[in-house]
């Protein structure tokens, strides 16, 4: 007998929408659906924007609502152009919630089949509130058009064993027809969980799985009591059921862009073959793969991670997390033997690893060695952690340990030095059990950094090596010569996250973006535009990862013009509405702005938050300095006129230490003028106006 059960009365998608949203509340067992007006499509377009404005209604407005009340909520949605069949990168789910590590919101995209099921089963976005008295899963069924909130006491939390029981339950003439979201152990005892994604992959007969990771939404799903959420849909798929204003024009832009990938693809990045695998190479090429705890670079060790390694271990075969997806790039290990754990002997899929991984839990943790990062990978997400979160939270102790800020004893006799990958591994096991040191690094840099001051930790020294901004962990690229790359984790919503922008090589490496006002220009274009993906239920590596023949030679080459052109011609066809690049770049700044808006509601979204550890500016030890003497030498001749060898590297630490951070400052004044923000990183009420968000609740706020 279910919890708490809704029968529905599926609509016609209209151009790209269903129109509605589901609301569930776990507290009173109540299941709704809310309509969706032209206003809310107009102003927060869909995906990420309606996830927002959901939230924004719905939870109190008169108390700092915390992560873990029942008031918070988990958001999915998809958008008007998620879910075309075939199209690169069209399958994906936009997550949000309050975030147990930053406090704040925090949105999260994933790809998978959850979000298109959920919109062919007649969902825009489902928002869950309340928390359940004891374990349950919500089951959207499409077919018979009903959702149930179901008992789930006594079954497992891990994702493969919960996926596999639930697809038999309710999909047994075929798993193909039934997605799920999932978190695990891992996230119920951390506050790094992940949201795990599926999708049934029929070639190789089994779940697939991809990951919102960032910011803990996971660990609010099993605060919430959720073991899983299910839709299942199993009529076809079919482009004409979008009811795209001009069909015939979404089928030939999809036709071309295939074409294109496919005849690209094997000469560029080699996606379809190693997926994300080729970024190690080239990162640690230009000293920007993170090695121990960021303190490198780069690593003589480097290519036993990277893409030839896994070139060999990937299973062969189509690989794309989205129907016809033609990157194909959801690479993953077949029959790998695990070595520890309680699966340890027993032969496993897993998915992955992609470069985040390899480099969070690989090379940022000293550790070179490709197997242990397939094991780590597959506990990950049967367990329900980030990879990135915890790759940095675990080499950021590794750093303190081999300081000796932290010492046997405080780890329960674990040696915790880079490169040991039996401790590592013992970790991510007492994460899931929720015993040991690991419950210490599972609660993310920021609230390790206050536990080692009690032991005695300098705070200011942990404070520059503890790579976390906002509270959240850093991703995994070396920002200390790329100012605007450092603008592109300090100066974002949600933390040091490189989906909003990622400008390392046009800064560092072609030194295109020398003056402030370029680097700003950059940081207003680029999270703009990796915004629109997110409202629209759509992947950007297609957009960024295969390059049309002769982009170099347009003036802008890292726009990437032709394939802009594609996306709008797409949401011109899809919704019939014609708009430009500028229309495209509004419809962001929107949203972007109105979650600046949100974060200032929760306390934060002003400039004292807009920081970053000096490690991500600069070299914070003696070690760091003299790994690449010659350069921070030239640097203080070149831009500070001071001869170095007048100087101790304490002392030129420190000088360019001061020059770092006032050149950081320059671009925080920079950004916030272009993004029509005030000094203190603050939307004006005039930018609110002109981006009609100015509610009357939202110039309250940027007025006090």
């Amino acid at each position: 007998m279910p919890l708490a059960e809704m029968v529905y009365k599926k609509k016609e998608i209209e151009r790209g929408y269903n129109n509605r949203t589901l609301y569930v509340n776990l507290s009173k067992m109540i299941i709704q659906n809310k309509q969706v007006t032209k206003k809310m499509k107009d102003v927060f377009t869909g995906g990420r924007g309606f996830n927002l404005w959901l939230m924004w209604n719905n939870i109190p407005k008169n108390k700092i609502i915390q992560w873990n009340d029942p008031e918070n909520e988990i958001c999915l949605a998809t958008g008007p152009l998620g879910g075309i069949p075939g199209f690169p990168g069209g399958g994906k789910t936009i997550a949000m919630s309050i975030s147990p590590l930053t406090h704040t919101i925090i949105d999260s995209n994933v790809g998978g089949y959850f979000g298109p099921y959920l919109k062919f089963s007649g969902w825009d976005a489902i928002e869950i509130q309340g928390k359940a008295e004891s374990e349950v899963y919500l089951f959207i069924d499409g077919d018979n058009q009903k959702i149930t909130v179901e008992n789930a006491r006594g079954l497992p939390s891990e994702t493969n064993l919960i996926v596999d029981l639930l697809s038999k339950r309710h999909s047994s003439e075929n798993p193909f027809y039934i997605s799920f979201i999932s978190a695990g152990p891992g996230a119920e005892n951390t506050l790094m969980g992940c949201l795990n994604s599926s999708w049934y992959d029929t070639a190789r007969k089994t779940h697939r799985y991809k990951q919102a990771g960032r910011g803990g939404i996971g660990t609010v799903l099993r605060n919430k009591k959720i073991i899983a959420i299910a839709v299942k849909y199993s009529q076809r798929m079919a482009l004409e059921k979008i009811n795209a204003a001009n069909t015939t024009l979404v089928k030939k832009i999809i036709n071309e862009y295939n074409d294109e990938i496919r005849k690209l693809d094997p000469k560029q990045n080699e996606m379809s073959i190693v997926g994300t695998t080729h970024l190690v190479s080239i990162m640690n090429k230009f000293d920007l793969l993170p090695v121990h705890n960021f303190k490198f670079g780069s690593h003589k060790d480097a290519e036993k991670l990277g893409s030839e390694v896994y070139r060999k271990k990937f299973h062969s075969g189509y690989a794309g997390c989205w129907l016809g997806c033609s990157l194909s790039c959801s690479h993953a290990v077949k029959d790998y033997k695990l070595s520890t754990g309680p699966d340890k002997g027993k032969i496993v899929f897993v998915n992955g690893p992609e470069y985040e991984t390899i480099a969070s839990l690989g090379s940022n943790c000293g550790i070179f060695d490709a197997d242990y990062v397939i094991e780590m990978n597959y506990y990950c997400d049967d367990y329900g952690l980030d990879t990135i979160s915890l790759g940095t939270s675990l080499a950021f102790a590794m750093e303190c340990y081999e300081k000796g800020i932290i010492d046997k004893e405080n780890t329960g006799g674990l040696e915790l030095y880079f490169g040991n990958k039996k401790a590592a591994l013992e970790i991510i096991h007492q994460m899931a059990k929720g015993e040991g040191f690991g419950m210490i690094i599972g609660k993310g840099v920021r609230q390790m950094k206050k536990f080692f001051k009690k032991l005695g930790g300098n705070l200011d020294f942990l404070n520059d090596i503890g790579m976390e901004s906002k509270g959240l962990e850093f991703s995994e690229y070396v920002t200390k010569e790329s100012l605007a790359q450092q603008g592109g984790y300090g100066l974002t919503l949600k933390g040091p996250q490189h989906d909003e922008a990622w400008l390392i090589f046009l800064d560092m490496v072609y030194n295109q973006i020398p003056t402030f006002e370029q680097k700003a220009e950059s940081l207003h274009w680029f999270p703009m535009f990796r915004t629109w993906f997110g409202l629209n239920g759509l992947c950007k590596l297609p957009w960024n990862d295969v390059t049309p023949e002769g982009n170099e030679k347009n003036k802008n080459p890292e726009k990437i013009s032709s394939h802009v052109s594609n996306y709008l011609n797409l949401f011109f066809a899809i919704t019939g509405k014609k708009v430009a690049e500028q229309d495209l770049i509004l419809m962001s700044e929107r949203v972007y702005n109105f979650q600046r808006i949100f974060n200032l509601r929760m306390g934060y979204g002003t400039r004292e938050h807009d920081t970053l550890p000096y490690r991500a500016m600069g070299p914070v030890t003696k070690e760091e300095y003299l790994s690449r003497k010659e350069r921070y030498d030239n640097q203080l001749k070149e831009k500070l006129g001071i001869n170095p060898k007048l100087h101790s590297v304490e002392n030129k630490i420190k000088l360019l230490r001061d020059f770092r951070i006032k050149e950081y400052e320059k671009l925080k004044d920079a950004v916030y003028k272009r993004r029509g923000w005030n000094v203190n990183g603050v939307p004006t009420i005039e930018r609110i106006k002109t981006l009609e968000i100015g509610f009357p609740e939202v110039l309250k706020l940027i007025t006090e």
